[in-house]
């Protein structure tokens, strides 16, 4: 594979250049990297040793996978000053929320290889979830490439329906708030006890994190984890009740489903 492109250089664009140059998928010439912020390229050139293109035409000249990495809105835009011709040849990563793959390949043939990928914000710190869409074009070669790079940044995984890409926004793209806030409860509800915030929030990160490694790591449902730490009559089966009395599980639940359906909203 030749060099990778950025179209766009946010956060997520910018935690893709980290989790690539970590891996040493490619080395820091072989990113290429344009925007329309100038400051913004020169920021990740002095920082990551990145090249920085002069243009749309130079960039595509020196990659052969291209990132789209730009805002769902500036997606049209950038699509009519391309064309199958440039994109021939090309691995083309949307990380476009919302973008469905057929806006690409009505835009740049048939034949193009198009991947959509929803990653979510922890792949800022190495440990994102990607969901994961081929067009029909794509190689064998450049699904695993594809594969590589995400998992640069955390874990991929692939799906053969590209509905499920809006149910993949509602759990991994939007899941992150949802823990946020869970957290921030937790470390609220020791404060409410007397201990200090900057303690509360370490250990209720801490608790978040020690937790989900177990869930992976072990294999086992998480019902049984909670179980295992769930004595009768104790302080865990106390403070359950109180979530159940609150309908923690339905409300979670609801929010997953109502962030499933805006989503497919906004796709339309």
């Amino acid at each position: 594979m030749k060099g990778i492109g950025f179209i766009g250089a946010g956060n997520m664009g910018e935690a893709l250049i980290r989790g690539i140059l970590s891996a040493k998928l490619l080395p820091p010439g072989d990113l290429v990297v344009l925007d329309l912020r100038a400051d913004r390229v020169r920021e990740m050139k002095d920082r990551y040793g990145v090249t920085a293109a002069k243009d749309l035409k130079e960039l595509l000249r020196r990659c052969g996978t291209v990132v789209i990495a730009v805002k769902p809105q500036a997606v049209p835009g950038l699509l009519r000053s391309l064309s199958p011709a440039a994109a021939r040849g090309k691995l083309v990563l949307s990380i476009a929320a919302g973008i469905p793959t057929r806006v690409f390949l009505d835009a740049l043939g048939e034949k193009a290889a198009v991947v959509r990928a929803m990653p979510n914000t922890p792949a800022q710190v190495m440990m994102g979830t990607t969901g994961l869409c081929f067009s029909p074009a794509v190689t064998k070669a450049q699904r695993e490439w594809t594969g590589k790079i995400f998992s640069a940044v955390g874990t991929a995984v692939e799906f053969s329906r590209e509905e499920l890409l809006d149910v993949v926004t509602a759990l991994s793209g939007s899941g992150p708030a949802y823990v946020f806030l869970f957290i921030e409860a937790l470390a609220d509800g020791a404060v409410r006890a007397g201990m200090a915030r900057e303690e509360a929030l370490l250990l209720a990160a801490s608790t978040v994190e020690g937790a989900a490694r177990m869930v992976r790591e072990t294999g086992d449902h998480p019902g049984a984890l909670k179980d295992l730490v769930t004595s009768p009559g104790g302080t865990t089966a106390a403070g359950l009740a109180a979530l159940e009395r609150g309908a923690f599980r339905g409300t979670v639940l609801e929010a997953v489903d109502a962030a499933w359906k805006r989503c497919r909203e906004l796709s339309r």
